[in-house]
């Protein structure tokens, strides 16, 4: 991994409760997030691997790694984006996720671009 990003990356998130696939009473607690990145660097990049970090209300941390994203390991040419749908579960009504994506460039160079923190909360929950 190099410390600098030879490609801007920029990502973001939406998220949603899934009151349909939760059951508060098992703490049980189901979110869907949207993520899209886009490329707006001058280089090409493959996303490789995804590292996430997900924490619960109780601080209990959770991480999953693993090669892509939603079985795709995308390539963005300089101008594109790629949007996919996944999900957590959580013991608590609220958490957070973060993490980072590792990506390789067409000559061969890695780096990483951060996931910025969201939160997953039910709308009806303050913390």
């Amino acid at each position: 991994m190099t410390d600098k990003t030879p490609t801007d990356i920029r990502i973001s998130v939406e998220t949603r409760y899934l009151p349909e696939q939760s059951s508060p009473e098992q703490d049980h607690y189901a979110f869907a997030y949207q993520i899209t990145i886009e490329n707006h660097g001058p280089e090409t990049a493959q996303l490789l691997n995804r590292h996430w970090i997900i924490t619960d209300a109780e601080g209990c941390v959770q991480e999953v790694q693993g090669p892509g994203v939603v079985g795709e390991q995308p390539v963005l040419q300089p101008g594109q984006r790629f949007r996919y749908s996944s999900g957590s579960v959580l013991p608590t009504p609220v958490g957070s996720m973060h993490g980072s994506y590792e990506w390789v460039t067409a000559d061969g160079e890695s780096f990483e671009s951060p996931i910025p923190a969201f939160r997953l909360a039910v709308a009806t929950v303050f913390h």
